[in-house]
C-alpha cells in the first residue's frame, strides 16, 4: 500500500522558519520516501506504507519537541502509478 501525508506545524514564523518546521523537514527529507515537497504552509511526501508511517511518527515526536504547538496532517492512500 502506499500513502501521502500532508502536514503543515504551526506557529507559523513569516520572517524565519521556526525550529519545527526545520525538524519536520529533515524528517521527511532524510526518510525513505519516494517523493518528498517541503514548502512555506505545507509538506507533502509520499511513499510505502511503513516509510511514511515511520515518518509521521518521527515528524509528530520530533516537531513536538522542537516547540511546534499544532500539527495539521492528512493521510490519503495512493493508487499505484499515481502522484
Amino acid at each position: 500500500m502506499r500513502l501521502r501525508v500532508e502536514f503543515t506545524t504551526e506557529p507559523f514564523d513569516l520572517e524565519e522558519a521556526p525550529a519545527h518546521a526545520l525538524v519536520a523537514r529533515e524528517v521527511v527529507e532524510g526518510a525513505a520516501l519516494d517523493a518528498v515537497d517541503v514548502g512555506p504552509f505545507g509538506n507533502t511526501a509520499e511513499g510505502g506504507a511503513d516509510a511514511v508511517l515511520t515518518a509521521v511518527d518521527a515528524v509528530l515526536r520530533r516537531t513536538l519537541a522542537a516547540g511546534a504547538t499544532r500539527i495539521s496532517l492528512q493521510v490519503n492512500v495512493v493508487e499505484e502509478g499515481e502522484g
